[in-house]
């Protein structure tokens, strides 16, 4: 079905979500035709900051939203879903569309297969009526679906539409870009330079891909390093966990989307103040594992974020010299910093994915904890 025929046929005039790649047709057509900036389109932090805004959005209208995610944002969403949108607290109407990844029988990425095993029936317990959009779902079956929801929203219910990868097609050409000139994969080899054997934590989406790669045309193993693959906004309180636990040096690789996601790690880091712990937030002010388009942090300085949250050294660099001199800055100190790296957007086509297995990568980055010997506090 036609992204555009897709919109339409909803109705509605409020969108407001996380980008998705099985959603990408949506997201694009979205893009194209609201941008960001009109108050009909909000690309938001995470899912549960979308079902608050949708809640304000019918507060102030009366009008049913449309909420956008992966169905990794499910989880993101249960609680808002429980304590503020559902029928025995608020009332507020909401339709849900979910991307599903990992849909049983569909070949995935190892983070999409539980998630994708468990979509349908986490709509089924929090009590929100679906129906499942194909490939071949004809526009006549969706107008019958919306009007099947029409009374679930006058009830003061959510419901939801669990896109498959492919059933929405969008024919326009969306092109986001920003002015920055480094390249993301060019920082990650100069950080992985200058860590050495310490460890790093590198977020999910492509960041993780390059360095596995980077680590392949090095010769060097993997175990230095833990590919978070999945759970986005999450891989820096990973870090603080390693961090308080050893005596090494810790490097935290993380991305914009993934940073802005889960803001408040950065207060918790800061709280704590490990003084052997690098955040390195890679900012190319884009979704770009997802369909590039823009993220919040195009107008956020992340690094002054930090240092309101308590990071005791921060910098900004949009330059490569930038960039290695205050990696330097960073292996010689002792103390809790936060490093933002402004990067283009853009990955190499042949970019590859790691052949280990998620399990295996655990055992190797817990070995190499293992072998740091005396910099451990458990070793």
């Amino acid at each position: 079905m036609l992204a555009e025929r897709f919109i339409d046929i909803i109705g509605a005039d409020f969108f407001t979500g996380v980008p998705d790649s099985a959603l990408k047709g949506l997201c694009d057509c979205l893009y194209e035709r609201y941008g960001t900036e009109g108050g009909k389109h909000i690309i938001a932090a995470n899912e549960g900051n979308c079902a608050a805004l949708s809640a304000g959005y019918h507060l102030a209208t009366g009008r049913v939203p449309v909420v956008y995610m992966q169905n990794s944002g499910e989880g993101n969403i249960i609680n808002p879903s429980a304590s503020l949108l559902n029928k025995e607290v608020y009332g507020i109407p909401v339709l849900f569309v979910i991307g599903w990844r990992g849909e049983p029988g569909v070949r995935d990425e190892p983070q999409h297969i539980f998630q994708g095993r468990v979509t349908l029936e986490l709509l089924e317990v929090m009590n929100i009526p679906y129906a499942v959009i194909n490939a071949d779902t004809s526009e006549e079956e969706l107008h019958g679906i919306m009007e099947s929801f029409r009374q679930v929203f006058a009830e003061g219910k959510q419901a939801a539409l669990a896109v498959r990868s492919g059933a929405l097609e969008y024919s326009g050409k969306v092109s986001y870009r920003n002015n920055y000139t480094i390249r993301r994969e060019e920082a990650i080899k100069h950080i992985t330079a200058v860590s050495g054997d310490d460890p790093l934590i590198v977020t999910t989406g492509k960041a993780g891909r390059e360095l596995y790669e980077i680590r392949c045309s090095l010769m060097q193993d993997h175990g230095r390093d833990f590919l978070t693959v999945g759970s986005m906004g999450h891989c820096s309180s990973v870090a603080l966990g390693i961090a308080m636990n050893t005596k090494a040096k810790v490097w935290c690789i993380d991305g914009d989307g993934a940073a802005v996601m889960h803001m408040g790690a950065m207060s918790v880091i800061g709280a704590q103040s490990p003084d052997n712990l690098v955040h390195i937030v890679i900012n190319n002010t884009a979704h770009e594992s997802v369909g590039g388009l823009p993220t919040s942090a195009g107008h956020t300085d992340l690094a002054a974020v930090a240092a309101a949250c308590g990071y005791k050294e921060t910098y900004r660099v949009k330059t490569m010299d930038e960039l290695d001199n205050v990696l330097g800055k960073a292996r010689g100190g002792r103390v809790l910093t936060f490093i933002e790296v402004m990067t283009a957007i853009g990955a190499r086509k042949d970019l590859g994915r790691p052949v280990t297995s998620s399990e295996e990568n655990k055992l190797l980055f817990m070995e190499h904890l293992k072998k740091l010997g005396d910099r451990s506090l458990n070793g």
